[in-house]
């Protein structure tokens, strides 16, 4: 596990805010900034405690009354794939995966906005302009990398080498950290948000790194559901890694 003893990094609280995933509840946040002398080192210890990365800045819920947000990783080494994952891995294996730097493109942010307005119409990025689409790729002090996903050839009715889906990823001492992905919604068929986070944990596996952390499961958020399904899914409670089971 990476650590970082930094006493002299400040550490702030958010006001609160309506929490996005549960009704009636109000969310706070307590932030650092990023630095390039010590981004790498403070990202990977950081992920270890649930902090996530947004920008210059790292983040982790710290609500009042509620508890609900649990930082939650996949065990890669344990993972295996069950019957629906093969068959959505047989779905796009007509899609070339490419590994790009961090560079916004007019065609990423048509697919992220066509994807806000369909996934999560008057959420928090609905309204996001290019120059701000552009800030959350492009600024990172950490290894970071942009992964595509394209077609190879002719297919539902797009053309070769259309844009499909984009992860934006960290690259940490234990694993990858699944920062943002988005995808054609338009093509339900394919599970894409499934395919991109099988085609991590393959990569996470490839590299020898133990994790793919996916951000946070929120007890009771139907939207955070679909984390459960990758096991085994290991969650932090009291700063601590715990095993989880379908079941909890």
């Amino acid at each position: 596990m990476s650590r970082f003893d930094d006493k002299s990094q400040a550490f702030f609280l958010t006001a609160p805010q309506p929490c996005p995933y549960l009704a009636n509840q109000f969310e706070r946040k307590v932030f650092t900034t990023l630095t390039p002398s010590i981004g790498c080192r403070m990202n990977s210890a950081m992920s270890n405690f649930g902090f996530r990365r947004s920008q210059h800045i790292l983040y982790r819920p710290l609500c009042e009354r509620c508890h609900a947000c649990i930082s939650v990783r996949v065990v890669v080494e344990q993972f295996s794939h069950s019957a629906s994952f093969r068959r959505i891995d047989r779905k796009n294996c007509d899609l070339k995966v490419d590994v790009k730097s961090l560079k916004a493109t007019e065609e990423q942010f048509t697919l992220f906005t066509q994807y806000q307005n369909i996934k999560h119409m008057g959420g928090g990025m609905s309204d996001m302009k290019f120059p701000n689409y552009q800030q959350m790729i492009e600024e990172s002090c950490v290894e970071t990398v942009l992964v595509e996903y394209r077609t190879a050839a002719n297919s539902d009715f797009h053309k070769k080498g259309s844009l499909y889906a984009v992860a934006l990823t960290d690259i940490l001492d234990d694993g990858l950290s699944m920062v943002y992905t988005f995808y054609n919604v338009t093509v339900p068929h394919r599970s894409l948000g499934t395919y991109v986070i099988l085609d991590h944990i393959k990569r996470a596996k490839a590299m020898d790194l133990p994790y793919l952390y996916l951000g946070y499961w929120v007890r009771g958020s139907k939207k955070m559901d679909y984390k459960k399904k990758f096991q085994p899914l290991e969650y932090l409670i009291r700063d601590c890694w715990q095993g989880l089971t379908l079941s909890e």
